[in-house]
């Protein structure tokens, strides 16, 4: 299964994000912050029923650039 991962630093962390699934983790790199996240998708795959997936599941999230004016 291939999910998208969003990674942001805040202060002195990386979250990462999992916008398909609404799972969230956290490190103190971004190769950390991605394996922490896949770690927890993984998880939640492993323990959530087909009701829980289907309801968390919002398939299509791509991630592009946007251009404003500034």
């Amino acid at each position: 299964m291939t999910l998208t991962a969003v990674v942001q630093r805040e202060e002195n962390l990386f979250v990462a994000q999992c916008p398909e699934l609404g799972v969230v983790s956290q490190g103190t790199s971004r190769v950390e912050a991605i394996a922490n996240l896949r770690e927890a998708v993984e998880g939640l795959l492993e323990v959530a029923d087909d009701a829980e997936i289907g309801r968390r599941l919002r398939e299509g999230a791509t991630v592009s650039t946007l251009e404003v004016a500034a």
